[in-house]
């Protein structure tokens, strides 16, 4: 379902955006997903609206079928990606697990701004971002996920939640479609 309306007080999430994150072989580009969300947050920005900066900066414990990667990351792997720009005001994230809300704090600093809605970006779509949009949903929040703002290692977990898991969750659109909304 395409957006319909976005809220007063919506945030946009950019969840991994990182110099690690966007360096691995994805399904759309990164370097396209980091422009479109480039452009979100400028927009979001410039109406006094909160950007959230989400970065992954270890792993959640436990065992898993697919085992838990292992080694160093070089020392910028967290850090953002400098076309996102950085304001003063920006929410910053710092995660161990996929979802943006376990453990952070993210719900209660979205409550103080008055935030009803989310407008979701990023990498993983399959995993960070589903997760985070699914948290959202959960906690009460309207969510958009901006549908060539999103990618994946995986094109057939990226194509499962952009068809199948986000229409459950909120609405989907493109980045033109949300920026046309926030005007």
């Amino acid at each position: 379902m395409p957006a319909t309306t976005l809220d007063p007080r919506t945030a946009l999430v950019l969840v991994d955006l990182q110099k690690g994150i966007t360096a691995l072989p994805t399904a759309r580009p990164a370097d396209e997903v980091v422009a479109r969300a480039a452009r979100l947050a400028a927009a979001f920005r410039a109406r006094r609206l909160p950007v959230v900066l989400v970065r992954v900066v270890g792993a959640a414990p436990g065992r898993t079928e697919a085992g838990r990667r292992t080694g160093e990351h070089p020392a910028d792997f967290a850090d953002p990606r400098p076309e996102l720009g950085r304001a003063d005001d920006d929410i910053v994230v710092l995660k161990r697990t996929w979802g943006a809300f376990h453990g952070t704090g993210l719900d209660e600093r979205l409550r103080r701004h008055g935030v009803t809605q989310l407008v979701l970006a990023g990498i993983a779509t399959g995993l960070g971002v589903e997760s985070t949009a699914r948290a959202a949903h959960e906690h009460g929040y309207h969510v958009t996920v901006v549908t060539d703002s999103v990618t994946d290692v995986d094109p057939e977990r990226h194509r499962n939640a952009v068809e199948r898991v986000f229409p459950l969750l909120g609405e989907t659109d493109t980045t033109e479609a949300v920026l046309h909304l926030l005007v």
